[in-house]
């Protein structure tokens, strides 16, 4: 597998936000958001204090890594790979990638995990994480 990484430009927002589309889809994230509408938010946090790394194979994009350097650690916000290239180590790759090549100025990397999504958790486990903080949630109306 010739996997390769690139930084991604504001011209990749549309891009990233198809795939962030099927990652809401995966996870059963409740964020009814619209492409269009990822695609401008995807734009913004480019623009602004968010960094992404290009997955390809080939030369063919295939997943990627949004984060972002807090004062004591990267905030991975999202990682994506699609569907018909999971299960064969790119995620893990990636993330060794990042690890050495990207987020060398940060002692930790830390993640938010849908509870619902027990294959995410599985993964993230898997791949080194333990589980730091529950962050719960209730209706106001």
């Amino acid at each position: 597998m010739n996997l390769s990484y690139r930084l991604a430009t504001m011209n990749d927002a549309a891009l990233l936000a198809r795939m962030n589309a099927q990652l809401i889809r995966d996870e059963g994230h409740s964020n009814a958001m619209s492409e269009r509408q990822l695609a401008e938010r995807m734009s913004g946090w480019l623009a602004g204090e968010y960094q992404a790394q290009v997955f390809e194979i080939d030369g063919k994009p295939i997943g990627y890594a949004l984060y972002r350097f807090e004062p004591e650690y990267v905030y991975l916000r999202q990682l994506f790979v699609q569907p018909g290239h999971r299960r064969r180590g790119v995620a893990r790759r990636a993330l060794e990638w990042l690890r050495t090549n990207a987020w060398t100025t940060r002692p930790r990397v830390r993640i938010d995990v849908l509870i619902g999504n027990r294959p995410g958790i599985a993964f993230w486990h898997a791949v080194g994480f333990s589980d730091y903080c529950v962050t719960m949630e209730r209706e106001v109306l």
